[in-house]
């Protein structure tokens, strides 16, 4: 079983731990969450087209990203993330924390942190190798490709993240 750090309001650890999407979070607890932004050096973008069969957002394109693990920092959990869902290995590229964003969702149990790292890494396409229960397709993409489309409305956390393709 997998399980969450909890979250204050102030991003805070409270010492106590929750079941892997288990909703649970009264108001004001929060889980953390992160997301993995690639960029090569020729402006473009590594994103991944999610399974048809998921069951939030299924085929929408995205970065790669998830649950920050009980007892991980959000920075272990985001090289873990990309490693697993695209066989990159991010360590030893220029990064930087690039922002972080929260929503609430009262009375839902489902309130969360999502920090986003930025990437720096030169790759070619036949070094991505994207992780088949998660995905079904990639693209190297450019800010105006994302761009086009968050406005067809299928790039998942456009709206929060968007500052980061540049």
């Amino acid at each position: 079983m997998e399980y969450w750090d909890i979250y204050d309001k102030n991003k805070q650890l409270t010492g106590r731990t929750m079941l892997r999407n288990d909703w649970c979070l009264k108001d004001d607890e929060y889980h953390l969450s992160v997301l993995g932004v690639i960029r090569r050096t020729d402006g473009r973008y590594l994103i991944t087209k999610r399974k048809m069969n998921k069951q939030w957002a299924p085929g929408w394109w995205e970065v790669s990203g998830g649950g920050v693990m009980a007892g991980e920092t959000s920075r272990q959990a985001v090289l873990r993330e990309v490693r697993e869902e695209t066989g990159l290995d991010v360590s030893a590229c220029e990064s930087r924390l690039a922002l972080t964003y929260h929503r609430e969702n009262p009375g839902k149990g489902d309130n969360y942190f999502v920090d986003v790292y930025l990437f720096h890494m030169d790759f070619e396409e036949k070094d991505v190798r994207i992780q088949e229960a998660e995905a079904t397709d990639f693209r190297i993409a450019d800010a105006k490709e994302i761009k086009a489309l968050a406005d067809e409305g299928i790039f998942l956390h456009y709206d929060s993240i968007r500052q980061v393709f540049y």
